[in-house]
């Protein structure tokens, strides 16, 4: 048995991440692109073990429910290769000694044929599980040699959750980057309310704002937007400041409204 070049392109296809990628849809990419791509497979699962738990994707929901089955039953392919690191065969579930209970679920799902091969990637094991409806669909010239099927699965998959997972930090630094610049930006309209009101410079601004919010362990930023909401619902008077002007109108310390006000 060969792999096409269908296969081939599509598990390149996974390691470009484009919006919206994700481990689960990476997982779902690599099942439906086995499951096209390799004669005599029918159907694919791909299980990401992490920290004691796992996150499977499969080409159709019977898949979904043998490995469930698999799972309760604590024996199988797939667990076999999971425990022990090495790709397991089943030539045909029909006459497979070693798990009866996993092979009459197989059988009634309509599985014959089953080839399941872990690979380790950064933070876990991945098992790929292909299916065939007929027997000794998964002959053994393919899956031995450099260019294997194995090979080519360990190196698509590996790259495709690496990139994945960067994708994810990137997106990840993004995302804090865009908070610190809102909360700067809001720190600095808390800044020029405090010295528009009480007439200090930006350094004086900003220290009474680290103070207040040193004193009510509140983020700075927090604080910052209190005070400009304050502002905005016209509660900050003119000589009024952010620990208050005395005069029943300023905000206190936290930067609402002191207790009894409307």
């Amino acid at each position: 048995m060969e792999t096409t070049s269908i296969l081939v392109r599509d598990l390149a296809a996974l390691g470009r991440m484009t919006e919206g990628a994700s481990c689960e849809s990476v997982l779902r990419g690599i099942a439906e692109a086995t499951a096209r791509g390799v004669p005599g497979c029918a159907g694919a699962t791909a299980e990401l073990w992490a920290d004691g738990r796992v996150l499977l994707a499969a080409s159709h929901s019977e898949l979904t429910a043998l490995i469930d089955g698999e799972r309760e039953l604590r024996e199988g392919p797939s667990r076999e290769a999971l425990a022990s690191g090495r790709p397991v065969v089943v030539a045909d579930v029909m006459s497979e000694p070693r798990w009866p209970a996993y092979c009459g679920t197989a059988v009634r799902h309509g599985v014959r044929s089953v080839f399941a091969l872990p690979i380790e990637v950064d933070d876990g094991v991945v098992v790929i599980g292909l299916y065939g409806v007929r027997a000794s669909v998964f002959g053994q010239a393919a899956f031995t040699g450099d260019g294997s099927l194995p090979d080519l699965l360990r190196e698509q998959v590996t790259v495709a959750l690496a990139n994945v997972r960067q994708f994810d930090d990137v997106l990840t630094d993004a995302a804090q980057m865009q908070e610190a610049m809102e909360g700067r930006s809001i720190i600095d309209q808390a800044k020029g309310i405090l010295m528009s009101t009480s007439g200090c410079s930006a350094d004086e601004a900003f220290e009474e704002l680290r103070q207040v919010s040193q004193h009510h362990q509140v983020k700075v930023a927090d604080l910052a937007r209190m005070l400009v909401s304050e502002r905005g619902r016209g509660r900050i008077g003119a000589k009024s400041g952010l620990r208050g002007g005395g005069s029943g109108d300023g905000v206190s310390q936290t930067g609402v409204r002191r207790d009894g006000e409307p």
